[in-house]
């Protein structure tokens, strides 16, 4: 980051001679009382959105509609993710469950087993010789 932040700088400076340019590494959250890092700065939580709006309060402003649309992202993430966990285990028992207990010699066969170069790990799938 410093070294981005100095190339920028160098070339900010090229090309607008005589222009006050401060680097500032932003963060949403947190805290940090000595934000002046020597090269650039660093504003967190308050300070920062403050920086970027002028509004001193805004890191508390925004807490409610970001916890609305949180809310509704988190149900929508939930759903899908039910959604694939059972697909998964659907998959994962019909592939390598054999009367509702797992085929250890199965799924390390899949996990493990030696492929011939060109060969997609998938198509082991189709080639499983288990010994009992």
């Amino acid at each position: 980051m410093r070294e981005n932040f100095a190339e920028a700088l160098t070339d900010l400076q090229r090309s607008k001679p005589g222009m006050q340019i401060v680097a500032v590494n932003g963060c949403c959250y947190g805290q940090d009382a000595n934000p002046n890092k020597d090269d650039y700065f660093k504003y967190c939580g308050q300070d920062f959105w403050e920086l970027v709006s002028d509004i001193k309060e805004l890191y508390t402003l925004i807490i409610e509609p970001l916890g609305y649309r949180a809310k509704e992202k988190n149900e929508e993430f939930q759903n899908e993710y039910a959604g694939i966990i059972t697909n998964f285990t659907v998959e994962f028992a019909n592939e390598f469950c054999e009367n509702g207990k797992i085929d250890w010699s199965k799924l390390v066969e899949f996990n493990s087993a030696h492929v011939e170069p060109g060969r997609q790990v998938r198509e082991r799938r189709k080639t499983y010789h288990h010994k009992h």
